[in-house]
């Protein structure tokens, strides 16, 4: 064989797009079975970015943990889709082209419907080809064959074909109801697009003057602008000290309306005065005890947030904060202003655009959630669904549980239209799946269609089967239920998907309801398997943003570490329940690693000159002993990888690899590699190329690019023998755990020698022996290890820089003179350190080590016997300490015995 040259220096910036073109020439990002083998198959349907921008370091955390599971059971031979697709994001859209307008003094209603909607899909398209070459600059192995957005074609159908369905089901329908308004967004807003915030405000407390007599009843509020709306004061039906003014009127301050008092349970009688103002259009509790008692509903705000012509003249047209600052000056001068206090209080937001949110009497249409919901419930009781880990299945049955009705239409124009037509001359709603006329109720052509288009989620929770083309399929339900569909295409082979992976902070917008859909429409859920994530935060635990400068672009970390990095990174800090502590540092880690792979095979390529493959080689205990850890590995990676582990992987191929595989099998090859027997030399090649493109195999879920690139580099005659049809590394078979390459006894045999390696290594470091000098070592091995160690003299003398080997009974009881003696499990050494240092230097220096030791623990005991330290630390701190102080004793106790062998 030729030597095969890889770059000194490690450049992932050099193959990694090249190696992304090759993947997608060879169709390999398609699913397949592997040598017309029928497997399960495993769907993935990636959550959509909206098409909004670029995206960020969360984006890059979730697409590397669906690309690292994708990999893996590609690489076992199962049929692999991988869904990838954007989600036209209705608000967030809308809002970059206003703002663009905005800033050319203009609004959408200059440009006109159809013309803006123009333009918004103009944005679209200029994000999209970012957002494209983002994910595959992350090296994400999607079937970009199959892209989907939430707006093409096929998806609208679906869209349409499901609210219909849920009309007619009647699941869906219209009404006058309180949501949640954003007046900059000038849209209604479901409950869990609300984010609510601590916010500093005030609490005002006022008199409302009796109507028939003297005399005042107190409230208080944080809103005062909204007593204009009032239409009543409550109090408890038993609280004995209003028991007299029930059904009694009060003067509705600065206004010249009289208000009921009226008793209701709702109300707190601990809680300030026991008396509640009650604003039916503006508060979601008053619209509850509005309905009990049949009172009136007045909205005084209009759709931009200003007060309307239900309040007097001097308030219309203000903001809400302009109109709280005069009420509140009007209240002091009327002489009904009592008092006002600081307070923090939860205040809802915009989830897009931060507007603090009002609640607002709108009509709107609504779905039924609540039966959709107890199938949803069922499902998971059934076992149906499986969350990673297990604590979000209270989250999810509690929101389930308490699941309110959800509002889906929004005051928008870039999304899905709502497909009702109004009737001008009968006056009846009309809902259908083709685009109207005429009315089908009376015949007449004074249609006009509804203006609102949909909730950005309503398409997003039909994603996981309206991707695969449920939308062609209308008797689907059935068939699937019935477990037939094999000639249903993409929807009858992949669906219900296999997993999903997303944040938390989505489990209410999107999973809760993607299982509900599923459900309704096709009678199964759409995945079995729910890995939640956390959340990225930086080195404090704040939240990654731009604002605070700890955003992290990930095609920056691309292009400064490599692909492989960023995605090993994340992996190896991506426990189960937590959230992932990060800074640019961080990335260091995956990029030393990749590094690690890359030098590694290179010595073993460059080394391949003159050397042939032999078949059958036989395998020295070394070769076993890295078969048996290679074996070990594959079933860690396995178990890990099923069960959504992806740091427990991550771990465990890196100390394979970096440990097992470089520190100790690569360095006792070289007794063989380097010796002067060219038979031995070849046998010794081809067992440690096998091992390298096994661990190759075994490492390109975590680390695809970097692994794939070597793998192209290795020689035509190995890929033509055991190789053979192994084209590329992203399609070759994955190792699996075999019980007849397990060696527990040789591997605790090397563990025994390792063991004695890393003794002696360390001594040699404490006493500054250079590498270069070779030092003369005598060994009591214990019952039965003798023959352990003298099958594997030369590998010890190796790898511990040993000169001069003797074994010695273990009955000797003479120590070895000037020779400093180590115990470990099954032997005993005796380093003749008086040949290969000065002794009279290394006293001194223990000495003085021992000194410094001593007074650290000193000082670690004062520490940990200060009964306030104990009380004020948090408990990691105190358990970091008593690790420190046994580690320095442990420590001491070597020194001492240093000390006492060399006197």
């Amino acid at each position: 064989m030729k030597a095969v040259e890889l770059e000194k220096a490690f450049d992932p910036r050099s193959f990694e797009t090249r190696i992304y073109a090759l993947w997608k020439e060879k169709g390999a990002f398609k699913p397949k079975t592997q040598s017309g083998k029928t497997a399960e198959s495993y769907a993935i349907v990636i959550p959509p970015p909206n098409v909004t921008g670029v995206l960020h370091l969360g984006h890059a955390l979730n697409i590397s943990l669906q690309d690292i599971v994708v990999r893996f059971h590609r690489m076992r031979g199962e049929p692999v889709l991988w869904v990838p697709g954007t989600d036209h994001a209705g608000i967030a859209t809308q809002n970059v082209v206003e703002k663009r307008l905005k800033a050319q003094g203009r609004s959408r209603h200059d440009l006109g419907r159809d013309k803006f909607v123009e333009a918004v899909w103009e944005v679209k398209k200029e994000h999209h080809g970012i957002i494209s070459n983002q994910i595959s600059r992350m090296g994400a192995s999607v079937d970009w064959s199959r892209e989907r957005f939430t707006l093409d074609e096929g998806l609208s159908r679906a869209v349409r074909e499901v609210f219909v369905t849920l009309y007619e089901r009647d699941l869906l329908y219209k009404g006058n109801y309180l949501v949640n308004w954003c007046s900059s967004c000038g849209t209604a807003l479901s409950d869990d697009e609300v984010e609510h915030e601590d916010t500093p405000g005030k609490m005002y407390h006022i008199r409302y003057p009796l109507a028939e007599e003297k005399g005042f009843l107190e409230i208080a509020t944080t809103r005062p602008e909204t007593l204009l709306g009032d239409t009543a004061l409550a109090v408890h039906p038993e609280d004995e000290r209003y028991r007299n003014f029930a059904g009694r009127d009060v003067l509705l301050p600065l206004t010249d309306r009289r208000i009921p008092i009226v008793t209701d349970t709702y109300v707190d009688r601990d809680f300030g005065t026991g008396v509640v103002k009650i604003t039916p259009a503006h508060d979601p509790n008053d619209w509850e005890v509005a309905k009990r008692h049949d009172l009136p509903v007045i909205n005084i705000l209009d759709p931009g947030g200003t007060l309307n012509g239900e309040v007097p003249e001097k308030y219309r047209r203000l903001t809400v904060i302009q109109a709280r600052e005069v009420v509140v000056a009007d209240l002091k001068t009327a002489g009904l202003f009592i008092k006002e206090e600081d307070i923090t209080h939860a205040v809802g937001h915009c989830y897009r655009c931060h507007t603090v949110i009002e609640p607002f009497l709108s009509e709107q249409w609504f779905v039924r959630m609540k039966p959709l919901a107890e199938k949803a419930l069922e499902s998971w009781r059934r076992g149906d669904l499986v969350f990673f880990p297990r604590k979000w299945e209270n989250t999810y049955k509690h929101w389930l549980s308490n699941i309110r009705d959800w509002c889906v239409s929004r005051q928008l124009w870039w999304g899905h239209r709502i497909p009702a037509w109004y009737c001008g001359d009968c006056g009846k709603i009309s809902v259908s799946r083709t685009d109207l006329s005429v009315c089908p109720r009376c015949g007449s052509a004074k249609l006009k269609q509804d203006p609102d288009v949909l909730d950005t989620w309503f398409s997003s929770w039909l994603w996981p089967f309206s991707t695969l083309g449920w939308e062609k399929i209308s008797d689907y339900p059935v068939n699937v239920q019935n477990g037939t569909g094999a000639d249903k295409g993409d929807l009858g082979r992949f669906y219900p998907t296999t997993a999903l992976v997303t944040a938390y902070d989505i489990i209410f917008f999107w999973v809760s309801r993607m299982i509900m859909a599923g459900l309704e429409f096709t009678g199964r859920a759409p995945f079995r398997d729910i890995y939640i994530h956390g959340l990225l935060r930086d080195k404090q635990g704040r939240k990654m943003s731009k604002t605070l400068g700890t955003g992290l672009d990930p095609l920056e970390m691309v292009d400064e570490f490599g692909a492989d990095a960023l995605k090993f990174t994340l992996a190896f800090l991506c426990a189960q329940g937590q959230d992932l502590l990060v800074d640019k540092e961080s990335f260091k880690l995956g990029s030393k690693f990749a590094n690690k792979v890359w030098n590694a095979s290179r010595y073993i390529l460059m080394n391949l000159e003159g050397r042939s493959l032999i078949e059958n080689p036989a395998l020295l205990p070394a070769d076993r002993w890295i078969y048996s850890r290679l074996n070990g590995a594959a079933k860690l990676m396995e178990e890990a990888l099923l069960s959504y582990r992806y740091n427990d992987a991550a771990l465990g191929a890196y100390e394979y690899f970096w440990n097992d595989f470089c520190d100790w099998y690569v360095e006792a090859t070289k007794l063989s590699t380097h010796s002067d027997d060219d038979a031995e030399k070849d046998r010794a090649t081809t067992v440690l190329l096998d091992v390298l493109a096994e661990s190759l195999r075994l490492l390109h879920p975590l680390l695809p690019l970097v692994t794939e690139e070597i793998y192209q580099k290795f020689p035509a005659g190995v890929k033509q023998g055991k190789f053979a049809g192994q084209e590329l590394l992203i399609t070759a078979p994955y190792p699996r755990f075999d019980e007849g390459r397990a060696d527990p006894g040789g591997e605790e045999d090397f563990a025994f020698l390792q063991e004695l390696v890393r003794m002696v290594r360390t001594l040699r470091s404490e006493c500054t022996i250079p590498p270069s000098r070779q030092i003369r070592v005598q060994i009591r091995p214990r019952t039965g290890r003798e023959g352990v160690l003298r099958d594997n003299t030369d590998l010890v003398k190796l790898l511990a820089g040993i000169g001069e080997l003797e074994i010695a009974p273990p009955s000797t009881e003479t120590r070895p003179a000037a020779s400093i003696g180590l115990a470990g499990t099954g032997f005993e050494a005796f380093v003749y350190i008086a040949e290969a240092a000065d002794l009279a230097f290394l006293r001194q220096k223990f000495a003085r080590e021992l000194e410094k030791d001593e007074k650290f623990i000193a000082s670690l005991q004062a520490k940990l016997a200060n009964e306030n330290f104990l009380k004020n630390a948090p408990p990691e701190l105190a358990a970091g300490e008593r690790r420190k102080l046994d580690d320095t004793l442990k420590r001491t106790g070597k020194l001492r015995s240093y000390i006492h062998d060399m006197a």
